[in-house]
């Protein structure tokens, strides 16, 4: 099973035990335990699904939101999809061992760089049972063991999870100890877990802002954030408003409970008197709650009035304006700086790119940030000006995702800048060593 040891402390020394025989691991090996892996969540999928029906039944007595719900749900497609990933990943290069750059010294000495494990790497997540699956195979496929630590929302959809992939590896020829999973506790046992330095080498928490300011506060183990998505998807000047149109509704609707949708809608006004009341009618009809600013909701007036004495049938609308079947507020400062994880959006207009450019800066979380335009002069001083790890031109923020990019899945995407920037996959996974090779060579 995943949790035979009864502490943090020795669950977190058995995983550095079992670091050390995986980080000597043939890749064949590796392979054949993540197919393994893959082999048996198909098989026990019925097992699965019962876990998972606990836990969505919890959540709706708990009056989690939707987008909660739906990041916590298990179904026959997603654990095949699951499935899927960790054959990709079984199928993808080994980082382990492979060369970064080398060179002969003057001297004689043969230098290399190459990619070795980080060691025992802990992962701690919210919600989404997934992540027990994907970041235990990027794990032991770039050599490394794994802590998890999921939330008590997914309680039991984890700890099946977690055996199912500890007992396949193990099966399979990994070491015991490789796939743990620490539960049961609160926030002293992810205290106890955050201060490890001696057994776990890296923490990376995929969750919100109220996880990440909990391991700020107690972390002593190096950590990589995979935080929150405030996400600006910004139409320019140039923009085809028919592709921008839909972009604008992926990026947004397709699924809003992610980190990579859409959050805030940025409109040059060259183009808002066109695209403004356009994008509200579709975002209505979409079940979108509109947080526009002032301009937003001028324009939304106009359009409203203009259609009203077009139309000449006196029909009624909302307050502000807006189409019967939109809900439009006016924003507030704390609107630009919210990832609302739900079907609302806050909606701006500015002047010029320089002027998006600085409001994603002020505002923005550094995960992913799209420009929809034709003009390349603009395109590439969004590029340049926008600090994210990912940045778009003309397609939707929906994409940043370790599958999307070929790295088979993900444990989350990075905002910082050291080590690790967006998607983490196989080599974020690891660190380097240098080899040096001599022939009697000493230092004059």
């Amino acid at each position: 099973m995943a949790t035979t040891v009864s502490t943090v402390g020795e669950q977190c020394r058995a995983a550095r035990d079992a670091s050390r025989q995986l980080a000597a691991l043939d890749t064949a090996t590796k392979n054949e335990a993540l197919r393994a892996i893959a082999a048996a969540l198909i098989e026990r999928t019925p097992e699965i699904l019962e876990a998972n029906a606990r836990d969505m039944q919890a959540g709706r007595e708990n009056a989690l939101s939707d987008a909660l719900l739906d990041r916590l749900l298990l179904d026959a497609s997603r654990i095949a999809a699951i499935a899927e990933a960790v054959e990709r990943i079984a199928m993808l290069p080994d980082p382990v061992g492979e060369v970064v750059d080398g060179q002969r010294l003057p001297n004689g000495l043969d230098v290399r760089r190459v990619r070795v494990p980080l060691g025992v790497i802990a992962v701690v997540y919210e919600a989404r049972p997934n992540v027990t699956i994907d970041a235990t195979a990027l794990c032991l496929k770039s050599g490394n063991a794994i802590v998890l630590r999921g939330s008590s929302t997914a309680l039991h959809s984890n700890a099946v999870l977690a055996a199912i992939a500890s007992e396949a590896a193990v099966q399979a020829g990994l070491p015991a100890g490789c796939v743990t999973l620490v539960s049961g506790g609160g926030r002293e046992e992810l205290a106890e877990l955050a201060t490890q330095t001696e057994t776990v080498d890296l923490i990376i928490p995929r969750g919100g802002e109220g996880l990440k300011a909990a391991l700020k506060a107690v972390a002593t183990v190096p950590v990589i954030y995979a935080a929150s998505g405030n996400c600006h998807v910004y139409v320019e000047a140039s923009a085809d408003l028919d592709a921008a149109e839909r972009i604008v509704l992926n990026a947004k609707t397709q699924r809003p409970g992610v980190c990579n949708a859409m959050e805030t809608l940025l409109v040059h006004e060259a183009v808002a008197a066109e695209f403004v009341p356009r994008i509200l009618a579709r975002l209505g009809e979409a079940g979108v709650l509109v947080r526009g600013d002032t301009r937003v909701l001028a324009h939304a007036a106009s359009a409203a009035l203009a259609a009203s004495v077009a139309a000449e049938d006196g029909a009624s609308r909302n307050g502000d304006g807006a189409p019967p079947s939109l809900v439009l507020e006016p924003a507030t400062e704390e609107d630009w700086d919210t990832e609302y994880l739900a079907l609302t959006l806050a909606l701006g207009v500015v002047d010029s790119t320089a002027q998006a450019i600085e409001h994603i800066s002020r505002h923005g979380s550094g995960h992913s940030e799209a420009i929809l335009t034709r003009d390349t002069a603009a395109a590439r001083a969004f590029q340049l000006g926008v600090d994210a790890a990912c940045v778009y031109v003309n397609a939707s923020t929906r994409f940043t995702d370790g599958g999307e990019f070929g790295m088979g899945a993900e444990i989350g995407n990075s905002t910082q800048k050291l080590h690790a920037r967006g998607p983490i996959g196989l080599r974020e996974l690891c660190a380097f060593k240098y080899l040096i090779e001599g022939d009697g060579h000493v230092r004059a």
